[in-house]
């Protein structure tokens, strides 16, 4: 058969190396579920094709049949018209899924499960500390913090964001400064949290920090703000904070199939059910890649960028 695809043709800027390729001539490998993608969100992290929903249109095993809605678990190249994968690397998706959405459901809603879920997890009317609460790992952890009874502190760079953080389930949002500790602590009334979800690093990750409770745990998944994690002595020796890392690649390549397909079969049923949604900027066609790379860094962008079907 033959495929319509984006390539990369060497090493720089996406822009630049992104070629549009129409018409490859393609075979799937014996036994492979092949799928037409629909959607395919830009990761601005790596840009390396990690997620995508697509539709079966051909099978050759009973789990899956054409026309079924999925979602690979594994990379897949799905910045392409057609995947193939074997059977277990895919997860079949509930009917009225919104496809843009489950385009979006391996990266940020299983990153904001395992900061709630993988480490010390929250007792209902506790409280969960984040900056980067308008992104979209931090949107995942509100909606998800909500549904789990644990409230949150999002602290953000632009505070107009804060009604449609609200909107979500928020229950406080800040301005991610020096002020915010202080208005955090008076906030939780003298109690303290018992986990921090840092997307920053420096200074916000450390405003982070002193918000926690003895022995609780700070969460680094990701480094915006480009500046190390400097950690006060103190907060090892005598307040015995737990400071982790979390990269989700390293989780799905790690865990067995059935904890993916439980994590990931919850997760899509919240998105079916709308109590777990992202944001979307805009979209474009695959060979309209210049303007989807040109957008994926603009200033004013809000939510995904993500390429659909008809490119």
């Amino acid at each position: 058969m033959r495929i319509d695809r984006l390539r990369i043709a060497d090493s720089g800027s996406p822009a630049d190396v992104l070629a549009w390729e129409e018409g490859v001539e393609w075979e799937p490998p014996a036994g492979a579920v092949v799928v037409e993608m629909r959607a395919a969100p830009v990761n601005p992290a790596d840009l390396n094709w990690i997620e995508g929903c697509g539709v079966v249109v051909d099978s050759p095993v009973a789990d899956f049949s054409p026309g079924d809605l999925v979602v690979p678990l594994v990379r897949a190249g799905t910045w392409a018209s057609h995947v193939a994968l074997a059977p277990e690397r895919l997860l079949r998706l509930p009917d009225g899924i919104d496809e843009r959405q489950a385009a979006m459901l391996k990266v940020n809603p299983a990153t904001a499960w395992r900061l709630l879920h993988g480490f010390r997890a929250p007792e209902p009317g506790g409280w969960v500390v984040q900056n980067a609460g308008n992104s979209g790992v931090g949107r995942c952890v509100i909606q998800l913090a909500r549904a789990a009874g644990v409230r949150t502190i999002s602290m953000v760079r632009n505070l107009e964001l804060a009604e449609e953080l609200q909107a979500l389930g928020a229950d406080h949002v800040l301005a991610d400064d020096g002020d915010a500790p202080e208005a955090a602590l008076e906030i939780m009334g003298g109690r303290r949290a018992a986990l921090a979800c840092n997307a920053v690093g420096g200074e916000s990750a450390l405003r982070l920090m002193n918000l926690l409770a003895d022995g609780a745990t700070h969460v680094t998944y990701g480094a915006m703000a480009r500046r190390p994690l400097k950690v006060p002595n103190g907060m090892l020796i005598f307040r015995d904070i737990a400071v982790r890392g979390l990269w989700v690649t390293r989780w799905i390549e790690s865990a067995g199939a059935d904890e993916l397909r439980e994590v990931y079969g919850g997760l899509a049923a919240r998105v079916a059910e709308g109590g777990l949604e992202q944001p979307v900027d805009s979209c474009y066609a695959r060979k309209d890649f210049a303007a989807a790379m040109e957008r994926q860094h603009a200033e004013d962008r809000r939510g995904k960028v993500m390429f659909v079907s008809g490119g």
